[in-house]
């Protein structure tokens, strides 16, 4: 079944409409959707390695402007909208500790949190709550999620097809992985 999913992403990763959809997940995790767009963005360049700088501007500008509507959601709409989904995503605890990092040290928590499996949807939401300033949030979000993708893409570009052998002799352990990192980004944000 693995097998199947992981031909059927690489597939689609050099379908024309690919980018498209990076973009809207890029676009949607970092203002309220759960899947982080690594998931698109992985196949995608292993798919096409010489298209990676290209995929990894997608990914970056869609991820700047949802951190955009997530600083939002938080700035005017936290009441009605970003309260429920913090509480749906079990955030509360987590979110209250943001706000009074952000009082002290927000550029830092965005530059820091920013590179880590954390999801970003929390840090846009609570730099908007905190109202923190929006040209800083969107300068710091542009150099830390533009580092993370240009990393990814470029680690895949220099090393694509050794990898990708790996990831296919091994996909079950890889995938595994992938899940353990998603799942300790989401420990991580509870206790930190």
């Amino acid at each position: 079944m693995l097998r199947r999913l992981y031909d059927r992403m690489i597939a689609l990763a050099a379908s024309p409409r690919a980018p498209l959809w990076l973009a809207v997940v890029a676009f949607a995790e970092s203002s309220f959707f759960p899947v982080p767009p690594d998931l698109m963005l992985i196949p995608m360049v292993l798919a096409r390695p010489r298209r990676a700088w290209h995929y990894a501007t997608i990914c970056t500008l869609a991820s700047v402007a949802g951190g955009a509507l997530g600083w939002l959601i938080g700035a005017e709409l936290y009441a009605h909208v970003a309260r429920p989904l913090i509480h749906f995503y079990h955030y509360d605890a987590a979110f209250a500790a943001f706000q009074q990092r952000f009082a002290q040290y927000g550029l830092w928590v965005i530059l820091v949190k920013g590179l880590t499996p954390i999801p970003y949807k929390v840090i846009s939401i609570a730099a908007g709550a905190a109202h923190f300033d929006l040209l800083t949030f969107l300068a710091a979000s542009l150099a830390t999620r533009g580092l993370r993708f240009f990393l990814v893409a470029g680690l895949l570009r220099v090393f694509g097809e050794p990898l990708r052998q790996f990831i296919e002799k091994r996909l079950t352990l890889v995938t595994t992985a992938f899940a353990v990192l998603i799942v300790l980004g989401f420990v991580a944000l509870k206790y930190v």
